[in-house]
């Protein structure tokens, strides 16, 4: 037996600690990934469970994560704080203290386009000296509908081969470092990894992937927000072992830059080289963003999984900003809740939530 083997048995016993769910409860969900992905999913999730555990990724290195990375050497909150704000409720108190760390200082100075919560969370961590903690204490200041964990207790550098990265030499293979660089570059990724290459997963967060009833995957930056989850090892052995059915999510439209170009299928394609021994069980797209349906449920199948569609965009074409160049199509809170909570309801359960 591995040691992650190992340690996975610990933390699953771990996991399961608190003892066995009652009949009728609500199902326990952990959603990963980072950025507006990430946020897009929680703000649907927190609305048909309150069972909710955000895995968050840390590997950003742009904007002010990366400064208070720099100069301080945490972990890049950012990612870390806008799972915060999605997990904050519609009543008042939720929605002022979400546009409280959302709010970024404007100014002449070092404080220039820092957030709120990224100083708030950062504070905590120096204050307390436990990510978990901390973050959990930030949870319980806004009221947030479900608890937020870093995928690793150390700041990542995601690394990722790209051809054609300098325009003149469109076939040659070259490595592009840091998260914000890749979510931008030209060119096209072949892959990513991370440094260092084998991180330590926060237990908890493997515990939560263990004790689930679901994992959602997805959407968002397919190789600097969703794959890098599989490249924690611990992690990723957790979500291959679990008896939680997987579903990945997809995005609206490829990224400019990061994935330009890429259909729905080639985004599974790439994920199963990332990680092949991962199977899924359910593949959600935009009904309106898969143009090729058949080649869709074809990938979809070699991973374990079946596809389902449905309306899951704000309807009329509105669009948010990026992560990367340009805006991109925004999901609808409600309809991605519905489309979660069908799949939720008709592809089983491992446990008596219902």
């Amino acid at each position: 037996m591995t040691g992650h083997s190992l340690r996975l048995r610990r933390l699953r016993r771990f996991g399961a600690s608190a003892g066995p769910r009652k009949r009728g409860a609500q199902p326990k969900v952990v959603a990963l990934g980072g950025g507006r992905g990430l946020s897009a999913s929680l703000a649907a999730l927190r609305r048909i469970t309150g069972d909710l555990t955000a895995v968050v990724t840390v590997a950003d290195d742009g904007g002010s994560s990366g400064r208070l990375r720099e100069e301080l050497g945490v972990l890049p909150p950012g990612d870390l704080r806008k799972a915060l704000a999605a997990l904050c409720g519609d009543d008042d108190w939720g929605q002022t203290w979400a546009r409280v760390i959302q709010h970024r200082f404007h100014s002449r100075g070092e404080l220039h386009d820092h957030a709120v919560g990224n100083v708030l969370i950062v504070a905590l961590w120096e204050q307390l000296g436990d990510h978990v903690q901390a973050l959990d204490l930030v949870g319980k200041l806004l009221g947030a509908h479900g608890r937020v964990l870093p995928m690793s207790a150390v700041p990542l550098e995601l690394q990722a081969l790209v051809r054609g990265h300098d325009p003149d030499r469109p076939d040659e293979l070259g490595t592009v470092r840091g998260q914000a660089t890749v979510a931008l570059t030209p060119g096209e990724v072949q892959s990513v990894h991370l440094v260092p290459s084998d991180p330590p997963a926060v237990p908890e967060a493997v515990a939560a992937v263990l004790d689930a009833d679901w994992v959602v995957l997805g959407p968002g930056s397919w190789f600097s927000s969703v794959i890098p989850h599989l490249l924690v090892p611990e992690l990723l052995d957790a979500l291959v072992e679990t008896k939680a059915r997987r579903v990945l999510s997809l995005n609206l439209a490829p990224q400019p830059g990061e994935t330009d170009g890429f259909s729905p299928q080639r985004h599974l394609e790439v994920l199963g080289r990332h990680a092949p021994k991962l199977t899924l069980d359910v593949v959600l797209a935009d009904e309106a963003a898969v143009p090729d349906r058949d080649s869709l449920a074809d990938a979809a199948k070699r991973l374990g999984a079946a596809v389902e569609l449905a309306p899951v965009a704000v309807a009329g074409g509105a669009f948010a900003q990026g992560e990367g160049p340009g805006p991109v199509p925004k999901h609808d809170p409600e309809l991605l809740a519905a489309a979660y909570d069908r799949i939720f309801r008709m592809h089983g359960r491992i446990g008596p939530w219902r």
